[in-house]
This record gives C-alpha cells, sequence and structure tokens, in this order.
C-alpha cells in the first residue's frame, strides 16, 4: 500500500491544530469567528426541518405499521435492499376466521351465511388498508426517507465540514498574532520573527480563501430548504388524497354488506325476543307471592 508520509503528518498536524484551537476557545483564550445572521438563521431552519421530518415520518410509520415488530423488519429489508414480506393485515385475518367459522357452523344456517358475507368484507377491507399503506409509503413517508438520507446529510456534511475550515482558520489568526508579538524580539530557533509571520499570514489567506468558500457552498445548500418545504408539501396533499380515498373505499364497502345484511330474510332466529314478551305477568313460569304489609294484623 502506497502511503503518502507528508500527507499523513500534515493531516496529523491539522488535526491537532483543531483540537487545541477548540480547546482554547472552550477555556475562553481564544477567539472565534462567528457566522453571519443570515447563515444562522438558515441553519437553524435545516436543522428545525430535519428534527421535525425525522418525527413526522416515524409517527406516520407508527399509524400505518402499529408493530414495531414489523416496522424494524421493514427497516433491515430495506436496508439489505431486499423485498419486505408479504403480511395479510389484521382485518384480513379476522375476515378469513369468520369465513373458517361460517362454513363451520353451515353456510346454510343465517349465522354461517352472515358470518361468511362480513367475513369477505372484512378481507376487502383488509386489503384496502394494505393499498393505503402502499400507496401512502410511496407518496409520503419514501420522499421524506430521500431528504433526510440526502439532501439533508449533505447539508450536515458540508456543515461539519465548514466547522473544520473555520477551526483552521482560527488556527491560523492566532498564529499571526503571535507572529506579531514577536517582531523586534531577538531570532528563536533560527527563524526571524518577519519570516515567521510572512509564513503564518500565507497560510491565514489559504485559510481564510477555503473557509469562505466553504462556507458559500454550505449557504446554497440552506437556501435550498425552501424547495424541500415546496416538495414536501405536495407530498403532504398527496397523503390527504390518499387518505380520503381510502375512507370512502372503506365506507362504500361498509354501506353495501349493511344494505346487504338489511336485505336478508328475517327468521325467527333472527329476531330476538322482547322484554315484555318474556316477562308476562300471567305467565305461567311465574307464581305470584301475596304481598303483606308489616302493619297489618295477624
Amino acid at each position: 500500500m502506497d502511503f503518502n508520509v507528508k500527507k499523513i503528518v500534515k493531516d496529523a498536524g491539522a488535526a491537532i491544530s483543531r483540537v487545541v484551537q477548540l480547546t482554547e476557545e472552550r477555556l475562553g483564550t481564544s477567539e472565534k469567528t462567528e457566522l453571519d445572521a443570515h447563515f444562522e438563521n438558515l441553519w437553524e431552519r435545516a436543522d428545525t426541518t430535519r428534527a421535525w421530518t425525522e418525527k413526522l415520518v416515524r409517527n406516520t410509520e407508527s399509524v400505518l405499521i402499529p408493530n414495531p415488530g414489523f416496522r424494524i423488519e421493514d427497516f433491515i429489508y430495506e436496508k439489505i435492499d431486499k423485498k419486505r414480506p408479504s403480511r395479510l393485515s389484521n382485518l384480513e385475518y379476522l375476515g378469513l376466521d369468520m369465513i373458517e367459522a361460517g362454513n363451520e357452523f353451515g353456510p346454510g344456517t343465517a349465522y354461517g351465511s352472515t358470518l361468511i358475507k362480513v367475513g369477505l368484507t372484512e378481507q376487502k377491507l383488509g386489503q384496502t388498508e394494505r393499498d393505503f399503506i402502499g400507496s401512502t409509503a410511496a407518496c409520503f413517508t419514501q420522499p421524506l426517507h430521500k431528504f433526510l438520507d440526502g439532501e439533508m446529510k449533505t447539508i450536515i456534511k458540508e456543515k461539519n465540514l465548514l466547522e473544520l475550515k473555520r477551526l483552521d482558520l482560527d488556527a491560523c489568526k492566532n498564529r499571526v498574532r503571535k507572529a506579531r508579538n514577536l517582531l523586534g524580539t531577538p531570532i528563536k530557533d533560527g527563524v526571524p520573527p518577519e519570516v515567521l509571520l510572512d509564513q503564518a499570514e500565507r497560510d491565514l489567506r489559504v485559510a481564510q480563501s477555503e473557509f469562505d468558500r466553504q462556507a458559500e457552498i454550505t449557504k446554497l445548500l440552506l437556501e435550498g430548504i425552501g424547495t424541500s418545504h415546496a416538495s414536501h408539501l405536495r407530498c403532504l396533499m398527496e397523503l390527504v388524497e390518499s387518505q380520503s380515498r381510502y375512507y370512502e373505499q372503506c365506507v362504500a364497502l361498509m354501506s353495501e354488506l349493511k344494505q346487504d345484511l338489511s336485505s336478508m330474510p328475517k327468521s325467527e332466529t333472527h329476531s330476538r325476543p322482547k322484554i315484555e314478551d318474556v316477562y308476562k305477568p300471567n305467565s305461567s313460569r311465574f307464581h305470584t307471592i301475596p304481598i303483606i304489609s308489616i302493619d297489618d294484623p295477624e
């Protein structure tokens, strides 16, 4: 393996310089270059967008897939680029049980045939629910995931790089100040103070240029958050359309089932006895008990 020794030494020196600069800043012994207010506002908006987008995606997925085990399983399959397993919804499982019970009790009986009818509708509701989950993932959660894994990660990466450039810049500023303080003093380590100052100022110009360039790159990315908000708004509108369509389909299925059940012939097994028919006062099932007042003489 070909090692670039000079680069390794240079990177190690830069890392040490950054650690020293950060330590001095925290101790209050070194100045820190502050970014302008507009940049800070852009970064705050981006960071707020990231935090709320993560929460919205997490909560939406919790509503769509309440089982946390299934959510973890889907996440793993997504990371290894494999197709998610096809699962029946709870409504579909309920529908299957109703159909099996109806066949067991007898499709020719009122209860058995009704169980089968209701079970078939529950299966349709479950399939409708699965379609809704899939459409919501496609129009809402997946685009937001893509934003977090793509654009937002790039912004954070460039912002972190800007912080490193800022530390390098401030370290160069400190070296320039120290070199200026040495002017007029005896030569140290065989290097005149003027030479040290000249080298420190050249390093400062390079560091300032790299910092300004990185700040501009990061600023352009941060300004793109407004475009992301517009994209997320479209995703939200599509979510509303998908959810509205889902509930309309559910209402249609239940209305059809209710109409179908109401048209079924009413047999004696369907009708419930009225309370006045069961507890008739003259019924032979009850004995008349004389009422005796405690005030009556024996």
